[in-house]
């Protein structure tokens, strides 16, 4: 019995609902692929609501993984009340794809620069200003385009457990956070046995479940539909993440900024958002953009200025639930 259940359809099934009943409907664009040379396309999947916005645009970055659905379940509710909702799966997740035997793997510029061509692409979206929120690696891609687009195309700015700041250092502080006998961070973040999902879990997750509700049985089977049967490409996405190198240098960005970051992140810890924050403007950030902050999720938070610290979350607080 157990080998045969799966509970990825499932929840699949869940998150596609939350996203429907907040008026997205999937759609897909066929855009150039900047790295790909002359004639190059990629397909870019998203969710939005039909017709032209009604609402103030907000583009929400989901993170390296997960498709947009199953990042960003909690949040699509509460903010289509306010905001006409933009919501992609990154080049390589979900249903997006790049020429990836052809093509050198998207780097968060290139995502970024995709991004752009498809709000341009959108009906009534061209030349409007967006705000844009991004969570982890999501965060390193919505700082790229709002630096790239300048502020009056991107802004304000949400960024949620992105260590724009990265080094080699906060890898080797990630696997002795993990303990003993992993021998890379790609064997965490890219499971290939129950052990390392498990540790997966535990690491980004506050609470995570008990031992007891996650067996091997059922691990496996998250990493043969999330990981195994895509593992290829998302090795190739790895080689083209920049963050922490010469490619990926953090200025400062004009526009307003808000910070989220979880109290008990391990994957990213916390005095790493403190650090950029201080690479980011220095004035309030705006109303709508507290409020975002508010509706991310129901873990009591507190904030200083524009860094907002959300108590007894980890790395996945767009996702957890205080309990």
């Amino acid at each position: 019995m157990g080998a045969s259940l799966s509970l990825v359809p499932v929840l699949d099934y869940f998150a596609r609902r939350e996203f429907l009943a907040a008026g997205l409907r999937p759609n897909a664009a066929t855009l150039p692929y900047p790295d790909g040379g002359a004639g190059a396309t990629c397909t870019v999947h998203y969710w939005a609501p039909p017709g032209e916005p009604k609402l103030p645009p907000l583009l929400l970055v989901h993170g390296f993984g997960p498709r947009a659905t199953w990042q960003w379940r909690c949040q699509v509710g509460p903010l289509s009340r306010h905001f006409h909702l933009v919501v992609p799966d990154l080049l390589g997740f979900g249903g997006s794809a790049y020429p990836s035997e052809t093509a050198p793997p998207p780097s968060e510029a290139t995502q970024a620069s995709t991004l752009a061509a498809l709000l341009d692409a959108l009906p009534g979206m061209e030349g409007k200003r967006v705000a844009a929120a991004g969570t982890s690696y999501g965060g390193f891609v919505t700082y790229w385009l709002a630096r790239a687009a300048g502020g009056g195309r991107v802004g304000p700015v949400v960024i949620a457990s992105s260590d724009l700041l990265k080094t080699a250092a906060d890898d080797r502080g990630f696997l002795k956070r993990a303990g003993e006998g992993w021998s890379g961070v790609d064997e965490i973040l890219l499971p290939a046995e129950p052990a390392a999902m498990r540790k997966l879990i535990e690491l980004a997750s506050y609470r995570p479940p008990p031992r007891a509700m996650m067996p091997d049985f059922m691990l496996r089977d998250f990493i043969q539909k999330l990981f195994t049967d895509n593992r290829e490409r998302l090795v190739h996405l790895l080689k083209g993440i920049t963050v922490g190198t010469d490619k990926f240098q953090v200025t400062p960005i004009s526009q307003d900024v808000l910070i989220i970051w979880g109290d008990h992140d391990q994957l990213f810890p916390l005095e790493k958002g403190f650090a950029v924050q201080r690479y980011a403007p220095t004035i309030s950030a705006p109303v709508r953009a507290l409020y975002f902050a508010s509706v991310m999720t129901p873990c009591t938070h507190g904030h200083t200025d524009w860094l907002v610290l959300y108590q007894r979350c980890c790395h996945l607080q767009v996702s957890e639930r205080h309990r």
